[in-house]
């Protein structure tokens, strides 16, 4: 049977890091050699324990700002991917244009 890894917290502080600034949560977990739900584990925990300063006066909650990075990580991705196709289809137009 296979003893079970530790790993320091430092490591951990910045796997989730990592991991929020990454469009993938999978892909960071298998880069680092991580167990994909222990990093969800690590980032569940994050949510849950520590408070953004100042919450209590209409600041959003440390959760919150985690799921706005995540979805703006993702709108980013979109725009990018769109910008390509816009600039492919402006080269394209420009050379077929008489």
């Amino acid at each position: 049977m296979s003893k079970p890894r530790t790993y320091t917290k430092e490591f951990k502080e910045e796997a989730v890091s990592l991991a929020l600034r990454s469009p993938s949560i999978a892909k960071t977990a298998q880069e680092l050699g991580v167990p994909v739900p222990t990093l969800h584990t690590w980032i569940k925990k994050l949510k849950s324990t520590t408070p953004v300063e100042g919450a209590s006066n209409g600041k959003p909650s440390m959760a919150a700002l985690i799921e706005e990075n995540r979805r703006l990580h993702k709108e980013l991705k979109v725009a990018r991917e769109e910008r390509e196709i816009l600039k492919k289809a402006a080269a394209y137009f420009a050379q077929h244009q008489e």
